[in-house]
């Protein structure tokens, strides 16, 4: 079973990926000082939860805009 990550931490990572938008996963680990392995997870919790976030071919993230 996996752990369920923290509401406040998804909003925390949605706002950075929103503010930084096309950087990898490693970039999102250092600026927020977390552990790769939970941003990964965190990016799992966005599925599981309906948060879209964009991922394209090298990795790079990109905040989901349906407007």
């Amino acid at each position: 079973m996996t752990r369920k990550a923290d509401e406040t931490e998804l909003e925390i990572l949605k706002t950075a990926i929103a503010e930084h938008p096309g950087e990898r996963p490693g970039f999102f680990a250092r600026l927020l000082g977390w552990r790769r392995e939970k941003v990964n997870r965190a990016l799992t919790s966005f599925q599981d939860d309906g948060i879209l976030v964009s991922e394209d071919e090298a990795g790079n993230l990109w905040p989901f805009d349906a407007d």
